[in-house]
């Protein structure tokens, strides 16, 4: 009897995590043999673990897929899935170089087919030709011109549902905007709204040249920015014209440095 192909799920929304673990569960020729949030610890775990298959999500905070891959390096990369809410050019290459991509939102019967492609490919070998392909996938995403959404303009306004009414909020009026499991919080002139959006879609859809991931869970408004204190362990905490505290972890520190165009 052949073994479990071993599968690591990598995903910034815990939501979406156990989405895909609950699907693989289903198939008696995966195993799941771990989940990561973040990149850092992916890079690890794919170290520790050399799982057979990598469930890969490209646009995570501090640290994405690409960066993954690049720590492990593509030679020792697994061969990998990718799960992406990029454009239409990251998209195509994700078609050339890629063992499979899966582009957010996708139904069960996609993943799944993406699933028996990817074990079909892995137990009939060419890994070595899998790792060409990823290297060749690099070189393409750093040449790919700076990220736009996928209709070529920034979201300016979100809807915002409340009981019996619906309403248009403009993102000139966030202050800042934090994640709550499968829904974020937006905080505005005073007040929050909850809206069912996971924060890596919402994130790809706002003008980074305005709003910036100051932590996993965090994202700020930087004309709401008044002051940058210290905080611990190298951290800094962004205070806002409302007096909201924002931290912004030490890891993003160098990122708003280059925004701002200067050092804090």
């Amino acid at each position: 009897m052949t073994a479990p192909l071993t599968v690591l799920i990598v995903d910034d929304e815990p939501l979406a995590r156990a989405g895909l673990a609950g699907l693989l569960a289903r198939d008696a020729d995966v195993e799941v043999v771990g989940e990561c949030g973040d990149g850092r610890s992916a890079a690890e775990r794919i170290r520790s673990l050399r799982p057979d298959l990598v469930i890969l999500d490209v646009q995570m905070p501090e640290m994405n897929g690409f960066d993954v891959i690049r720590a492990v390096g593509p030679e020792q990369m697994p061969p990998v899935v990718f799960v992406t809410a990029y454009d239409r050019f990251a998209v195509k290459a994700f078609e050339v170089h890629a063992l499979d991509y899966l582009l957010k939102p996708f139904d069960d019967e996609r993943f799944l087919e993406a699933i028996d492609r990817a074990k079909r490919s892995i137990r009939q070998g060419g890994v070595d030709a899998l790792s060409r392909r990823l290297l060749a996938l690099l070189g393409q995403e750093s040449a790919r011109p700076s990220a736009s959404p996928p209709d070529g303009s920034w979201l300016t306004r979100i809807v915002v549902k409340k009981p019996g009414s619906t309403f248009l909020l403009s993102v000139d009026d966030i202050d800042w905007i934090e994640s709550a499991d499968y829904c974020v919080r937006i905080h505005s002139r005073g007040k929050t709204h909850v809206v069912r959006e996971a924060m890596t879609r919402l994130e790809q859809r706002l003008d980074p040249r305005r709003f910036f991931r100051a932590h996993r869970s965090g994202i700020v408004n930087l004309d709401r920015i008044k002051e940058v204190q210290p905080a611990f362990h190298g951290d800094l905490l962004l205070i806002l014209h409302d007096g909201s505290q924002v931290k912004l972890s030490r890891s993003r520190r160098a990122a708003l440095e280059e925004r701002l165009g200067q050092g804090l």
